[in-house]
Parts: C-alpha cells; sequence; structure tokens
C-alpha cells in the first residue's frame, strides 16, 4: 500500500512537472502611430496672428477619450491630439500609461485656451484638472505651450477630415 501510494505521489508531480514545460508565449506590443485626422490653428489673442499649426489626431468616442496617448512612446512636434467633449464641464485627465511628457491646453466652447497643465510626467495618475468648464482639450508635447508663448485667451480654429 505504501509504494502504491509513493507511486501515486510520484505520477502526480511527474503530471504537474509536465504542465509548467510549456514555453512561454512572447508578447508583442503593437506600435500606435500618429494617424492625422485634420488641421489645428492656434491664434494670439491680441492680434489675431498665427502663432503655430498642428496636424491633429480626433479622440471623440468614448474609448478613444478615454485612452489618448496612452501606449505611444513619443509624438512629433507639430503633431497634436484633440479631445473633443459632448459636454461643457470641468475635465480631468491623467497620465497613466503615457510614455512622454505632455503640456495639456484646455479650451472652452468658444475655442479660447481658458487653462494649462504644463509638463504633465509619464505615468503620473494624479488627476489634471481644467479647473474651469472647457469642452476641448489639446495634448502637445511638454515645453511647447512655453517655447511658443501659448496664453490664457489664445484661441483655436480646427478642421477634420
Amino acid at each position: 500500500m505504501k509504494r502504491l501510494m509513493t507511486l501515486f505521489v510520484f505520477l502526480f508531480v511527474l503530471m504537474l512537472a509536465s504542465c509548467k514545460t510549456e514555453n512561454k508565449k512572447e508578447i508583442k506590443t503593437e506600435t500606435i502611430s500618429f494617424t492625422k485626422e485634420g488641421d489645428l490653428t492656434i491664434f494670439q489673442s491680441e492680434t489675431d496672428s498665427i502663432i503655430t499649426k498642428f496636424d491633429i489626431e480626433v479622440a471623440e468616442s468614448e474609448y478613444e477619450t478615454q485612452t489618448g496617448l496612452m501606449y505611444r512612446q513619443s509624438m512629433d512636434q507639430n503633431q497634436a491630439m484633440l479631445f473633443i467633449f459632448p459636454d461643457v464641464e470641468v475635465h480631468s485627465f491623467y497620465m497613466k500609461n503615457t510614455e512622454f511628457p505632455l503640456d495639456i491646453i484646455y479650451i472652452d466652447e468658444n475655442l479660447r485656451i481658458a487653462s494649462f497643465q504644463k509638463n504633465a510626467q509619464p505615468f503620473d495618475e494624479t488627476g489634471l484638472s481644467s479647473q474651469v468648464p472647457v469642452k476641448y482639450v489639446l495634448e502637445i508635447n511638454a515645453g511647447l505651450s512655453d517655447s511658443i508663448g501659448l496664453q490664457v485667451g489664445d484661441s483655436i480654429a480646427f478642421t477634420k477630415k
């Protein structure tokens, strides 16, 4: 009986060990590339002169607005993501799974810059509030809002393809 029990335990251990020998499959992550879906121009509030232009990718659906620029390694300096919300309210963003720093520009329903969150850091899950009700949010590479001199009150215009 003792031999039978030992044999049973040995077979059981052997069976468990054979289950663990399956090779682990490598998980491949797909690179998400920028898709130009429109153009955006920013105008200086006092002179109405053009400050800069961006190629934009537009986030409108719930999935697109929740995902944003997550899982991307970078974005060109002339590229931006424009979020368009169906409502005008205080919106909050965070940098979960976002791999590069951003300037987050909050824009009201009149297409005027209402507030900023500059130099939002990668992977930071702290909520970054618009502080005031907005309808649009523009994400650009960190530091760009300062280098091109954006200010609250400047305005935008955009076209979607």
